[in-house]
């Protein structure tokens, strides 16, 4: 620019000359001229200075990238949290699917505990009141004593596995280990279908293990210390969901809906109905059950152990007098029942229809608690979907959509008549 700018100058000095005068001696001067370019030297600090502003334009063009590479760095760090959110529902899938075959195999080993201890201490029972029996035959001294000892024993081992037995109820042990490996395998799908269609976050995860942990809690696998108690002082359905359930996260790549997340003011009424059914017949009728049941076996597991006593006790006072011939029927007797009772009680498995009866409660008081988190939470898109949740409500209950819409209404007209007038109803569960 510096020898631009010094032939402008040139050209000027050059064309003033040759206005004013012709003569070559002038044009000479023109051009003699020439050497005064070294004051151009005083423009050099302006060129250096618009040197400096081109080199600062890189730094601008920088600063206008930044928010790409922000974006940039920002969509790097949610790929590495939701790859580390794969693999950590990865790796609760896999203990889930453990806890799935630990269970269903201590369920089988436990069912397989109440079918044998069942039928030893059966045959001990009879077995003993056969021999309280024969000791009642008047004949030699030494086989009546050892007819009598011989039952003795066996009455009280009876008596002593039938308390053993009684408290720890395998019959029940085994419905809890299959309820758990049904759940822990429905949690495993849950994890699957999270991996499948979502992408997924921290938040999944910690769901994740909030429910294994409290199906953990719900059925423990230990048994002494650990167990549940078997004769509650006060029932309450199962429960294996978290005290404080979260809504799950939104699928979005199958429900991006816009307005009210498909619900609206007739599916809420609809919830609100089927909601009033499974409080007032579903999960109210299978509470009353438990607690009929678990009546009925804690007389029996009192009763078993009772009679056996008695039994051992009789025995070993029977003898040839009154008094003793009382006491060996009371041996006879008491054996024949305890035997009855034993079967009644662990050959019906009494204890494992209490917890179904107490699952069953269990689920329809999850239910509940999944129709009321939606219907108060008040933005609709923080809600599960309408027409999913909806369907799976219907399914849940072995229901189609519209014998659902028709349940919610039956409600409704239950809810408006007289209770003195109007008291039978229709269960909500179809399916048990």
């Amino acid at each position: 620019m510096a020898t631009l700018q010094a032939s402008f100058n040139l050209i000027t000095l050059s064309s003033s000359c040759s206005s004013s005068s012709s003569s070559f001696d002038k044009r000479v001067f023109a051009t003699l001229s020439v050497p005064k370019l070294p004051n151009l030297h005083r423009s050099l600090p302006k060129l250096q200075t618009v040197n400096m502003e081109e080199l600062e334009i890189p730094n601008r063009l920088k600063n206008i990238t930044n928010p790409q590479v922000l974006r940039m760095r920002t969509a790097t760090e949610n790929k590495d949290a939701i790859d580390m959110a794969i693999t950590k529902l990865y790796a609760i899938a896999e203990a889930v699917a453990d806890r799935v075959e630990m269970h269903a195999n201590i369920g089988e080993q436990r069912n397989n505990w109440n079918n044998l201890l069942l039928n030893s201490i059966n045959a001990m029972t009879l077995t003993a009141a056969t021999m309280a029996a024969l000791s009642m035959i008047p004949t030699g001294t030494r086989f009546v004593l050892v007819m009598k000892i011989t039952s003795t024993l066996l009455y009280s081992a009876a008596t002593a596995l039938l308390l053993v037995v009684n408290k720890i109820q395998p019959s029940q042990l085994a419905e809890e280990q299959r309820n758990a490996s049904r759940l822990f395998r429905q949690l495993h799908e849950q994890i699957r279908t999270t991996l499948t269609l979502g992408t997924p976050t921290l938040k999944d995860v910690d769901e994740a293990m909030e429910k294994m942990l409290a199906l953990d809690k719900a059925y423990p696998l230990p048994l002494l210390p650990g167990m549940l108690d078997k004769f509650p002082a006060t029932v309450e359905p199962t429960r294996w969901w978290p005290a404080e359930r979260k809504q799950r996260r939104q699928q979005q790549l199958l429900l991006k809906q816009k307005g009210m997340n498909g619900w609206n003011q007739d599916l809420e009424e609809e919830m609100r109905g089927v909601l009033g059914v499974l409080k007032r017949t579903d999960t109210a009728d299978y509470m009353r059950l438990s607690k009929l049941v678990l009546k009925i076996n804690r007389i029996l597991a009192t009763s078993g152990p009772l009679l056996t006593g008695l039994a051992a006790l009789g025995t070993a006072l029977a003898g040839s007098s009154s008094h003793g011939s009382w006491a060996g029927l009371v041996g006879v007797a008491g054996g024949a029942l305890a035997s009855i009772v034993n079967t009644f009680e662990h050959g019906g498995q009494v204890g494992m229809v209490f917890e179904m009866y107490r699952n069953c409660a269990g689920f329809y008081r999850f239910l509940e608690e999944r129709i009321e988190s939606n219907l108060n939470e008040r933005d609709f898109h923080k809600r599960e979907n309408g027409e999913l949740f909806e369907m799976k409500v219907a399914m849940e209950l072995g229901r189609s959509i519209q014998e659902l819409k028709d349940l919610a209404a039956a409600s409704m007209r239950y809810n408006d008549k007289d209770s003195s007038t109007f008291t039978s109803e229709e269960f909500a569960g179809k399916l048990f």
